[in-house]
């Protein structure tokens, strides 16, 4: 005999659809470039290092969702993502991870936090220091990115470039580097390659 499907577990199987589009590492990691700036299938899979493929089928379960919206722009589509409340739910999601799983710890103790003897700065602070003349800031991420949204006054060298424009960059102020977020790696890189 076969349950009967009531209005509540209709809306929790719902839920679950949303909830089965987070459910893959290289989904949440296509939604985190797509948090920065809109991309094309061809950029994202070399991004993610996914093949054309299997980042478009990514994709298209994500815009079924709701997720990520898509637009042609000739022979290409174009993702993006639907709204800041999918960036929220990312954010909320990270968090429920921090706090709850030893293994994500573990990581970001391992490769995040004591790669090096950083300084985290707020960007008030760093905002501070600019204004004051006391450093130079370097956003390294895609030029997408930057040209999408970036913070004042910031230069940007993305790490493919660091080695042949670091001798151009002032040697007189602090050099500080930032990139997407809290599980972004690039500044790390960055600072290895300026030293």
């Amino acid at each position: 005999m076969s349950r009967k499907i009531g209005p509540k577990q209709a809306l929790f199987e719902q839920l679950a659809i949303i909830a089965g589009a987070f459910g893959s590492a290289a989904r949440l990691e296509l939604l985190d470039f797509l948090a920065q700036s809109e991309h094309s299938v061809d950029e994202l899979a070399k991004l993610t290092g996914l093949s054309v493929a299997n980042t478009s089928k990514h994709l298209q379960q994500l815009r079924r969702t709701g997720l990520v919206n898509g637009r042609r722009d000739g022979l290409r589509v174009i993702y993006s993502m639907a709204g800041d409340d999918v960036i929220a739910a990312i954010m909320s999601l990270r968090n429920l991870a921090e706090s709850r799983l030893a293994e994500v710890d573990r990581i970001v103790a391992s490769y995040l936090t004591s790669k090096d003897d950083l300084e985290p700065v707020s960007s008030a602070e760093l905002m501070a220091r600019a204004d004051e003349g006391l450093v130079t800031i370097l956003d390294v991420r895609p030029p997408e990115e930057y040209a999408k949204e970036h913070l004042p006054g910031a230069l940007n060298v993305p790490l493919g470039e660091m080695k042949s424009r670091v001798s151009s960059l002032p040697k007189d102020r602090e050099i500080v580097a930032y990139c997407r977020g809290p599980w972004c790696v690039l500044s790390f890189d960055a600072v290895q390659l300026l030293r």
